[in-house]
């Protein structure tokens, strides 16, 4: 039944947590984890450029990299794809345009004004996706 998990990572602590329960479910389920990452784009992208001073692509190719070197650790069966865009919209497009059978995402413990802000990816993509989705919560 779930012979395909997405799974999203930003390379972020809490997407490398989520990394080790992706790689373990796909394991366990003997499914192909496909590893994605998205180079963001939009409201708040810009600042996390100018305050990384790193090219949004280079790092969404790393934490697929680090993805799937745990998975090959493992033995699972990986592919990668580096998308760019808005990354709750991108994930969830993914999901709909390839035989995903569920999603894999980390989330961090946000709350108040800091959710309101920033928002939630995770959120966003367990309202919209077309498939379960199993969030990894990771307090911050």
């Amino acid at each position: 039944m779930y012979q395909d998990l997405l799974f999203a990572t930003d390379g972020s602590e809490g997407a490398r947590r989520a990394t080790e329960h992706a790689v373990a479910l796909a394991e366990r389920l003997g499914s192909t984890l496909h590893v994605v990452s998205v180079a963001e784009e939009g409201p708040h992208s810009s600042s996390k450029r100018d305050e990384m001073r790193a090219d949004e692509e280079g790092e969404a190719a790393q934490a697929i990299e680090e993805a799937q070197r745990r998975a090959a650790d493992a033995s699972v069966e990986t592919t990668a794809t580096v998308l760019e865009g808005v990354p709750q919209e991108e994930i969830v497009a993914f999901a709909e345009r390839n035989p995903v059978d569920m999603i894999v995402v980390g989330t961090v413990g946000r709350t108040g004004l800091d959710h309101l802000v920033v928002g939630s990816v995770a959120e966003e993509v367990v309202r919209n996706a077309p498939v379960p989705v199993v969030t990894v919560r990771v307090e911050e």
